[in-house]
């Protein structure tokens, strides 16, 4: 497993954007397909986007396509969430995590999360 660790949430206005960086530990980061996810309250938590381990391919929920952008650097140990043109809906706690890229599912290493607060 690796450990991960969200950064870059905050208050932005609506039609504002965020980046989100989630940096990993260990040397087996390039391995893992990674995903963002996130939690509203009184809501389910649910995936946004997911990349693969290369960075080669991704894939979002349809309600951030074309506005949100999943990237990663593995010589950094990093995944990003680029967030534009940003909701009031987007708010949320989000979350960085290893997945299965084909089925979206998480595989059990998780961050701790940042809160994204999107003012209308």
């Amino acid at each position: 497993q690796v450990q991960l660790v969200e950064s870059g949430g905050g208050l932005v206005q609506a039609g504002g954007s965020l980046r989100l960086s989630c940096a990993a530990s260990g040397r087996t980061f390039s391995t893992y397909a990674m995903g963002w996810f996130r939690r509203a309250p009184g809501k389910e938590r649910e995936f946004v986007a997911g990349i693969n381990w290369s960075g080669g391919s991704t894939r979002y929920a349809n309600s951030v396509k074309g506005r949100f952008t999943i990237s990663r650097d593995n010589a950094k140990n990093t995944v990003y969430l680029q967030m534009n043109s940003l909701k009031p809906e987007d708010t949320a706690l989000y979350y960085c995590a290893t997945i299965i890229y084909e089925s979206r599912a998480p595989t059990g290493s998780w961050g701790q999360g940042t809160q994204v607060t999107v003012s209308s």
